[in-house]
């Protein structure tokens, strides 16, 4: 599969993305960060930080003996989380696959909060977040699960698949890399993580209605969920989502349940 694109993202995108995650991501993270047992001093890494609210919500969880260097590779969305930074608190572009700057065994928790699901490869951030953890030192992973996709995705493949847009394989990039909950595991457990806590929860949203839902989906994918498509057939695409997708509204709102995997795992205390 063609790789994600990180030229898609924009201004508009980042600050649609920093108010909607208040609600959605930010929530999920919370219950992630509560897994890892954080304690005050500890040093953290947040990978793929987005817009920073997470990082803000840890940074206070360590106190100011701890510290958290935050990561992410979009800057548009770094440039709004500087805003957040503090004396324990810190935030630079970088991405998962570049951490080689950073010292062996220099955090003791690291975590990537929907993010998973964009890493195209999998292994090489792992051994690296292996590498960064001290022995004993925690990784957390709150990711979409495959086997439990909503229906905003469901029908954008359906859409995608059509004759007008299959010519455009490049388009599907724009689509998370799901695992599910054994594919996952076998990954930790390969690059030599210990499995503690393995989770299937409810993810549900709500949006007002069909624009809503697009906006939302473009602002977290970060302008690849129909970025890589040509214009008009974007803007075609958008419109047999949105038709869709209002055909499926109900007076609340369009309601979409899918899956989310949370895992915990640990470095062994020999590693």
């Amino acid at each position: 599969m063609p790789a994600l694109s990180l030229a898609l993202d924009s201004r508009e995108l980042a600050r649609h993305y920093d108010r909607v995650s208040a609600e959605r991501q930010f929530k999920a993270g919370q219950r992630l960060v509560a897994g890892l047992r954080l304690r005050p001093g500890e040093r953290v890494l947040d990978v793929g930080s987005g817009t920073g609210r997470l990082a803000e919500h840890v940074a206070g969880l360590v106190g100011p003996s701890g510290a958290v260097l935050a990561i992410d590779p979009l800057p548009f969305r770094v440039e709004i989380a500087n805003a957040k930074a503090r004396p324990n608190l810190s935030f630079r572009v970088g991405d998962a696959y570049d951490l080689g700057s950073l010292a062996d065994a220099s955090f003791d928790a690291i975590y990537l909060n929907a993010v998973f699901h964009w890493l195209p490869e999998k292994l090489q951030p792992l051994r690296e977040f292996l590498r960064l953890l001290r022995p004993g030192g925690r990784l957390g992973i709150s990711t979409g699960s495959k086997d439990h996709p909503n229906r905003i995705q469901l029908i954008r493949r359906r859409v995608l698949e059509r004759p007008r847009y299959v010519a455009f394989p490049e388009a599907r990039a724009g689509a998370p890399l799901r695992v599910n909950a054994s594919e996952l595991q076998a990954l930790l457990q390969q690059v030599g993580f210990e499995l503690e806590q393995m989770e299937v929860l409810a993810n549900t949203n709500h949006h007002a209605n069909a624009d809503a839902a697009i906006a939302f989906s473009e602002a977290s994918s970060f302008g690849n969920f129909l970025g890589h498509l040509p214009e008009p057939l974007r803007a075609e695409a958008r419109e047999e989502i949105r038709r869709e997708l209002e055909a499926i509204k109900t007076p609340r709102g369009i309601h979409q349940e899918g899956g989310r995997l949370l895992a915990i795992a640990l470095k062994p205390s020999y590693a």
